[in-house]
């Protein structure tokens, strides 16, 4: 008899066949400048459950240019693993064409080029109709919101994230967890859930005060002929990466042990599939999956993978789908006598020259952008430099508001945080004050001005250098790394925390950073409550009216070795 790990295997074989036949087919027909949405939306349905997943849209409600990653390390038994593998790398592990459109959307490799060639990627209309197609299909399909999703966009930060709640109602989710989502405040966010038409799933959100959990952890979902449990699983390190002052009676964490307990509760209740809706990341839901017994599927969010095949753990598959509405995964699975029989997966990459806009969601999404329209529009310099951010260090875009702090505040040194989203700019276009919050837009953004020893930045590097390469996953608690500017440094990324950072030099004379002495310093984003200073994207739109165009040089100031 067929174990049920066979099944999954023989699954995963057979959507890596329907991958890669769907790569090849992409491939040839923009070749032949003929690729159609028949082919990005095309599947040979499979078993009876539907689940849709989108998860970081970051407010991106319009078709945007997203480079991915060209520096995304892997540490412990991550090392060399999806989705720490990039460019070339990546291209041949997954088999997927050099210049080919999947080569384009999946990696950074020649990414300005094929940027011209294949246009921008997402737009929520386009994202309605590649759900409405699925829908037509198989109606009682479930769409999954892994969270990251009200906040990102200078229009979501006017609104107070009430434009992206609108367009996700609107959208037809089915459930949603959260992260971002809290930035805007405690009181903020129980208000739009009391409206929300469907559930805010969190099992490790705790009251703080009663020691009890504050939200549904889970939904159960009549489909398909079966019961499927889908568990919520809110970021659990919200004090640490983000300030604690805003959600002062919620706690989070991981909470392993109260997601064995979940999924135990929804398995005695007879649910015939387990769905985990996760904003832990990637490598946490690696571990974590691999302790916790009886979820059958992982849509895991928080790191901005873009992973075209599952990654199997035991019995459960882990699925990536990408960030700003780049991507849609399809997963069809075939459920029957309590058990996941098998699988097939799409990751469906929202080409937005290619997918038909759903009209009525572009209406809406006009809508609400009409009020700010003007705002959004005006331009405030010009590129001559591709500007991006993503990636474990500096990308240009971070060199760009570290440039711009050190000019504006009159700083010796500037700290800009290693946040993953922020979209692309192509040399010569436009920038616009829409642009710039796309990079900056959140609800603590002062920029500040301090003084700092050289003993406390070599501790700011040293913390934030192990919240991303502690070996042990559940210790991996930021972002990327801290942006710098006006600063250089070794990083040994092999080494454990106290020994990573070392040759931090001051670049204005090269002169080495004495630990006794303070040094000017300004940046943004700070968890602390009070934090004083001008809004960051007001600090960049002045730079930018004085300098006119950017043009940025290579920056070489931090050395990575132990990779």
């Amino acid at each position: 008899m067929i174990s049920r790990r066979e099944f999954i295997q023989a699954s995963l074989a057979a959507s890596t066949i329907l991958g890669t036949s769907g790569l090849s087919r992409w491939s040839r027909a923009m070749a032949q400048q003929s690729l159609t949405q028949d082919q990005l939306l095309q599947f040979d349905a499979f078993g009876n459950v539907t689940l849709i997943h989108i998860t970081d849209i970051h407010a991106q409600a319009k078709p945007i240019y997203f480079r991915e990653p060209e520096i995304n390390l892997g540490v412990g038994e991550a090392k060399g693993r999806p989705p720490h593998v990039v460019g070339k790398e990546f291209l041949d592990m997954f088999k997927i064409t050099p210049d080919s459109p999947e080569a384009y959307a999946l990696t950074y490799e020649n990414f300005t080029d094929l940027a011209k060639s294949y246009g921008k990627m997402g737009g929520l209309d386009r994202v309605a109709t590649v759900v409405k197609s699925i829908r037509a299909e198989r109606p009682e399909a479930l769409l999954l919101d892994g969270g990251d999703t009200w906040h990102g966009s200078m229009t979501s930060f006017k609104t107070k994230g009430q434009d992206m709640v609108n367009i996700m109602n609107a959208l037809g989710t089915d459930a949603m967890t959260s992260h971002w989502e809290w930035t805007f405040g405690q009181d903020r966010v129980k208000e739009i859930v009391d409206t929300l038409p469907f559930p805010f799933l969190g099992a490790n959100i705790f009251d703080v005060e009663w020691d009890e959990p504050a939200f549904e952890p889970y939904k159960i979902f009549e489909t398909g002929g079966v019961r499927v449990a889908v568990i919520g699983q809110a970021f659990p390190y919200m004090p640490i990466a983000n300030p604690k002052w805003m959600f002062p009676d919620f706690s989070f964490g991981i909470r392993e042990e109260r997601m064995q307990a979940v999924v135990d509760e929804v398995r005695a209740e007879g649910v015939d599939l387990v769905v985990c809706l996760s904003h832990n990341g990637f490598d946490v839901d690696r571990k974590m999956i691999s302790r916790v017994k009886g979820i059958d599927v992982i849509l895991t969010g928080h790191t901005h993978d873009a992973v075209p095949e599952p990654v199997v753990v035991g019995d459960t598959i882990l699925i990536a789908s990408g960030s700003n509405g780049k991507f849609v995964s399809r997963v069809d699975l075939d459920v029957r006598d309590g058990r996941m029989m098998g699988f097939r997966h799409k990751l469906i990459p929202i080409f937005s020259d290619v997918i038909t806009p759903d009209a009525d969601m572009a209406a809406l999404i006009d809508n609400e952008r009409a009020p700010f329209k003007a705002e959004l529009e005006e331009v405030v310099g010009q590129t001559e430099s591709l500007l991006y951010r993503r990636g474990n260090f500096n990308g240009t875009w971070d060199d760009l508001i570290c440039e711009a702090i050190l000019s504006e505040r009159d700083a010796e040194i500037a700290m800009s945080p290693g946040v993953r989203w922020g979209t692309t700019l192509l040399p010569g276009d436009n920038i616009t004050r829409e642009d710039i919050h796309n990079a900056t837009s959140m609800t603590y953004g002062q920029c500040y001005r301090t003084e700092m020893t050289g003993e406390t930045i070599n501790m700011i590097l040293e913390d934030v250098a192990d919240n991303i390469f502690n070996t042990d996953p559940y210790y991996q608690q930021g972002g990327d790394m801290v942006r710098v500017g006006g600063l250089g440094y070794h990083i040994d990324v092999s080494k454990p925390i106290g020994e990573r950072i070392s040759n931090i030099t001051l670049l204005k004379d090269g002169s080495e950073i004495d630990p006794a002495r303070s040094y000017v310093v300004a940046g943004w984003a700070s968890v602390n409550e009070g934090t004083e200073g001008p809004q960051i994207w007001d600090v960049i739109e002045s730079h930018l009216k004085k300098t006119g165009t950017v043009k940025l040089t290579p920056n070489e100031s931090v050395v990575v070795t132990g990779a």
